[in-house]
């Protein structure tokens, strides 16, 4: 099994529904962005991403996750990274963060003002039209 499908099916908030295996929303303009904002933010995703799945007090719902995700795998895409490196380069270190006790209120909090700087990009939680 692929680490990416295992990091898929542990990620995957309960109750969440897929159309296509995938959940649709508006996914952000990324095209923009330089490498260098695209790796912070990437990074920033996966921190995201991790915590509000790990950690009770910060659950996002399933529209906000598939938001989350999908931004995410946009910039892997653009970034020209296979599914084994964007897991081992950013969801590796994002899931070593659940050591530190710490993490879940220091990274919970950062989840709204993300979701707010994917919409402001042009992002959605709103279900995207097939």
């Amino acid at each position: 099994m692929r680490i990416s499908w295992l990091l898929f099916a542990l990620l995957m908030p309960a109750g969440a529904t897929l159309a296509n295996d995938r959940l649709s929303v508006q996914l952000p303009d990324v095209s923009g962005l330089d490498r260098r904002e695209a790796e912070a933010l990437i990074t920033e995703l996966a921190e995201v991403n991790v915590i509000t799945s790990n950690c009770p007090d910060w659950q996002v719902d399933d529209s906000a996750w598939a938001l989350i995700t999908g931004t995410g795998e946009k910039l892997a895409s653009q970034l020209g990274l296979d599914p084994s490196t964007y897991d081992s380069r950013y969801y590796g270190p994002a899931f070593a963060l659940l050591d530190d006790p710490g993490a879940c209120d220091r990274i919970g909090p950062k989840a709204a003002g993300l979701i707010d700087r994917l919409k402001a990009m042009g992002g959605s939680k709103a279900a995207a039209k097939p």
